[in-house]
Formats: C-alpha cells, structure tokens, sequence
C-alpha cells in the first residue's frame, strides 16, 4: 500500500512537470510568435456593440478606443473566409506612426540625408519614401481615439484625445486659436489677427470692399477663398456660413497639427507651403486669398510668392493682407510696406481698401495694365509656351500670368454667381473641346449614381454621419454637385497626368487639388468620412503603380466607421474583396456591372473600428 501510494505521488509530480513543460513552451510559442506575426487585432465592426473597461465599441460619438500599443506590430491574419478567399494580411505600425504623412514626414527627410534649401520652405515640401522605405502597414489610432463629433457642432469642439496636442491652446492663449476643458478642445473662433472672433472680422472685410449687408460671398460672386497660413482654419469655418468655401493651407511645421484640427472640425483644409513648387491648383482659381499675420516673407525671391498668388487669383480676385506692415510705423516695416506697395504696383494690383491694420489690393480685370508697362519692368509677363495650369512638380516662375482671350474680352472669368454656377457650364470648358450638353450629361449621369450610392449607404448612415469627402477621380466635378443637398465638403482631386480639369471644377464654385495616386496625399491619417475611387485602381495599374499601397492609403485617410465607394472594373473589385479581412473594412454592398455602366461594377466597404490585443489590455 506504501509503495502504491508512492508510485501514485510520482504520476502526480510526473503530471505536474509535464504541464509545466508544456505550459512554458506554449509561452514560448506565443511570445516568440507574437514577436514574429505581431499580436492579434481585437475588431468592433458596426455590426457588434462590444464592452471595453468602462465604455463601448460602436459606431456612436462617445465610444472610445483606449490603451498603449506594443511597439511590435500586429498581424491581421484572419482565418479563411466562407467564400474560400484567403485574406492577404497586412502589419499595423508602431503607435508612434498614428499621425504619419509618408510624404511629409521629417524623419524621412533625416534618415535620406536630404539637402534642402530651409530658407525656401524645401524641407515642407513633398519629399515622398521609395518603395523600399514605405512601412506598408495599417496606421493606428492614437490612444482613446473617439468617433469624432459631428457637423456642425464639430467647427466648434473636438475630442482631445484625437489630437493630443495641445502646445497651441497654451501658445496663443491670448488669441482665442482653441482652448483645452476635461476631455475636449473648443474652437472659439479666434485667430492671430482676429481674437474677438472670425465673425466679426469676416464682416469688416466685406465692409471694407462695400458688400451688400456685410456679407462676404457678394450675392454670389465671390465663392472660393485661398487661406494661406490658415491655423487651426476658423477664418475658413465661419466663411461656410456664408455659402464660401476656403482652401486653407499650412504645412506641417512647428504649429503642431493644425490642419489636422481643422479636418477634424469638418473644414475644408490641405498641408502644404508656399516654397519652391507650384501649389497643386489651377490658375485663376480663388476670387479672395487672404493672409493674416502668415508670417510669409513677400519679398523674396522678387516677389515669387506673391506672384505665385497672382497665378491663383481670378481676374479682379482680392488679396487681404492683415499684417503689422500694412499699419507699424517702426522703421523695418515701413520699409516693407513700401517695397511691397511698389512690387504689386508693377504687378498691375491697386489698393481697393485699407482700414486699421488690413489692407486688400485686387487684380486687374485685363491685360490693359500688363500692356502698359514699361518695358524691362519687372516681374516680367510669363512666356507664351508657359501653361499655368501644370502644376504637379512644376517650380514657380518669377513671372505675371496673363489672362487668356476669352477672359481679356470678358473683363473677368464669365462665371455665373453661386448657387447657380455649381450647374452652369464654365467658359473654360471650351479649352477641353467640350461641348454644353456633354457637360449636362455628366451632371445627369453622376446625380443618377450618387442617388444610387446614397440608396446602398442608406442603412448606415444618417443626415449627420457623412461630413468630409474625397473624390479620388473628380473630372469635371459632377460627383461633387450632385451632393449639394448633403451636409458635406468635397475634395475634389484630378490626376496630375490626365486632361487639367480642376479648373473647371473651380470654376463650379468647387475645390481640390491636383495629385497622383501612385503616392500618399498631403493630409493626415483619419480625415475623411467618404472616399470615391472611381476607376482609380485601373488608373494607377496602368503606370505600374502597386493597388495594395493605394489600398493601404487609403485606409490612412479614412477615419474609422467611414465608406469608401469603389467603382471599377469587376476584376478590381475582386481584388479588393480578397484585401477586406486584412484591411478590417466590411463590405456593405456590391453590385456587379451592367450593360449601362459597361464593364464598371461597385463596392461600397465600411472601415470597422479596431485595436491591438496590447491596447485592448492596457483597458482592464
């Protein structure tokens, strides 16, 4: 009985050791394993309400994505689909990537050992990774990532955890750009020139130019601003109001984050600089561009960037300038303010008004003035082969663009005033050889889709869920006027080595921006609630350029429960259905082609909410 006793407790000790064993090589296996393929991703599609701590995981303002991500990344391998389809996986980036911007991302510029020009704001601009230093990986959210809040409550509050960049609430306290309260940043609609609010200033500016009733859009005739050095965009949110729509531009500099704000409030906004390179918009674009305390040096380089200005403006389009030179009395700035009178004097420019501490030149209507010079004045007229509409790449000129025939005859760019020119053919359709009623078509056959599209979306979305859109392919922008009705801005972008039709798109009383899609767009990541990719895969395919870094993009762009709608060719969507699973997008719809729209078919995805096995136990 004693040895039986003793050979039981040996079994038992023997059991024991065995589980052990096998317990510290299951640890092994996972560690090594999650060093290897990276820690699974924990999904909340729309479909689940999942609790996590003390908050839930849905498709609702409050709901909340918290926790540390491990630096590893995460493997999104999935288990094969019911259709047989294995899903490609993709890694997700360190946390430290949440606000990447492959091409701008300093650090690049560091580890390529770039030599820029700092003086001329090189280093702000485009520099985009070779393949080979691509990261190929989902971006992350930041810790405690909301739903943002929507339109129109949205101009004036965002979710700090977002954004979690405070440094300008502290920097321009005294300035009203945004202030910090418990978990949200409020917008009160300051600026460096405006601290009583944009408003207010808004409506001095019309006053200034004797608008009827102090309202900026002029009846109609003045509809599309350039906003350079933009902050946080409140000159642009409050110009809405007003049926205006501003591009606001800034880069990615020292004032952290600011068109991401400005995105993330649901105001229209893009990165970049006024530096060495052409700004990706036609000529003769804006009927105001406005400046407040930019802190841009006009001077330089001959006036290049105010002639880059010029470019942008419409026949008879205003400059307003908000700066100390346009009313100091110090030495420096009376200096500047009589260097910059006399360049815009031989720019052709007058002083339409000047009040306080702003000043607005405007354009002349024609070529007159130009005609009149003196000869050998400078800037001198661009040459005639000079085509101010090739702006992809393409270096400024130190030169005046001088209007066509048609504008010249017309003293002015012909446009219909806003809402009626959305839907009235532009002159400049004529330099396309295009026809009234082919641009009638165009409008009949996108209102037709976008009907259709709003019928698929329908069962996810409400009047407020939608807020900012992109137009991956826009052409002459019917996508975009077919959404008039719609709570929405759209982005409006036209290849940059197809027909230069973002003028026309202007010319609608639209924007956007010229670009390619074999790289990165210049914005941040989770910007936009709807992206159109209409044949842009078969597009990039054709240049050799990879879907799966077009795929990968546009995840970058998307905020988390946002739609994209993919119009192409069967086989692409094919594609891109064998990429869902890995990207964690749902497909809502997919309706094959057909005999109208020949070989062209649609899938409308939604992008899930996710988060990392890490984050998700830095919750508990």
């Amino acid at each position: 009985m004693t040895r039986g006793r003793a050979d039981g407790a040996q079994k038992k000790r023997l059991l024991t050791s065995l589980c052990i064993v096998a317990v510290f090589l299951v640890f092994l296996y996972v560690y090594f394993g999650s060093k290897n393929s990276g820690e699974s991703a924990l999904e909340y599609g729309s479909r689940s309400l999942r609790k996590l701590g003390g908050s839930y995981l849905a498709g609702e303002e409050d709901s909340d994505i918290g926790g540390k991500q491990d630096e590893s990344s995460v493997k999104l391998a999935l288990d094969e689909g019911e259709d047989g389809i294995t899903p490609k996986s993709f890694p997700v980036c360190d946390d430290r990537h949440s606000e990447l911007i492959p091409c701008l991302d300093r650090n690049l510029i560091y580890q390529m050992r770039l030599k820029l020009d700092l003086s001329v704001m090189e280093h702000y601009e485009r520099h985009c990774p070779p393949p080979e230093r691509r990261f190929n990986c989902l971006i992350p959210p930041p810790p405690g990532y909301k739903i943002p809040i929507k339109w129109p409550k949205s101009r004036d509050e965002s979710w700090k955890a977002n954004i979690p960049h405070t440094h300008l609430a502290h920097e321009k306290s005294d300035q009203n750009w945004m202030v910090v309260r418990g978990d949200k940043i409020h917008f009160p609609g300051g600026g460096t020139h405006f601290h009583y609010g944009a408003d207010k200033y808004i409506a001095s500016i019309a006053n200034m130019l004797n608008f009827p009733n102090d309202i900026l859009n002029n009846e109609g005739r003045l509809r599309t601003v350039f906003d350079v050095g933009c902050g946080v965009a409140s000159f642009g949110g409050y110009l809405l109001s007003s049926d205006i729509i501003a591009m606001s531009l800034a880069p990615n500099d020292v004032h952290q984050n600011q068109i991401q704000f400005a995105l993330e409030r649901g105001i229209p906004a893009y990165l970049g600089v006024l530096g060495t390179k052409r700004l990706p918009y036609p000529s003769r674009s804006f009927e105001l561009a406005h400046c407040s305390r930019c802190r841009i040096d006009w001077l330089q380089r001959d006036g290049i960037l105010l002639l880059e200005l010029d470019r942008l403006l419409r026949p008879g389009g205003y400059f307003a300038y908000s700066s100390p030179e346009a009313y100091a009395q110090d030495e420096e700035d009376l200096r500047i303010w009589k260097e910059m009178s006399a360049l815009v004097e031989r720019m052709c420019w007058r002083i339409a008004a000047k009040k306080n501490q702003t000043v607005i030149w405007q354009k002349p209507l024609t070529n007159d003035c130009y005609l009149e010079r003196e000869p050998g004045t400078q800037p001198p007229l661009c040459r005639s082969d000079d085509d101010p509409d090739a702006v992809w790449g393409v270096l400024m000129e130190t030169c005046i663009t001088p209007y066509s025939e048609h504008d010249h005859k017309t003293r002015g760019s012909g446009l219909a005033p806003w809402p009626a020119r959305l839907t009235t053919p532009p002159p400049r359709l004529a330099d396309f050889g295009y026809s009234n009623e082919i641009f009638e078509k165009d409008m009949e056959l996108w209102s037709r889709r976008v009907d259709n599209y709003w019928s698929l979306l329908s069962p996810k979305i409400s009047s407020d869920t939608i807020r900012n859109v992109m137009d991956m392919k826009a052409h002459l922008g019917s996508f975009a006027a077919a959404l008039k009705d719609k709570d929405v801005w759209v982005m409006n972008v036209v290849p940059e080595d197809g027909p230069k039709t973002l003028k026309i798109v202007y010319d609608r009383g639209l924007i956007g921006s010229v670009h390619s899609w074999c790289e990165a767009y210049s914005t941040y990541p989770r910007t936009y609630d709807l992206l159109h990719a209409w044949t842009v895969f078969s597009d990039i395919e054709k240049k050799g350029c990879s879907g799966e870094d077009l795929l990968l993009e546009m995840d970058r762009i998307l905020r988390p429960t946002g739609f994209a709608i993919i119009r192409d060719r069967q086989s692409v969507i094919e594609f891109v259905k064998k990429h869902l699973a890995a990207l964690h997008w749902e497909a809502i719809t997919a309706v094959d082609s057909n005999l109208e729209d020949g070989d062209e078919a649609v899938l409308v995805i939604q992008k899930k909410l996710w988060l990392t096995s890490e984050s998700f136990r830095g919750t508990d």
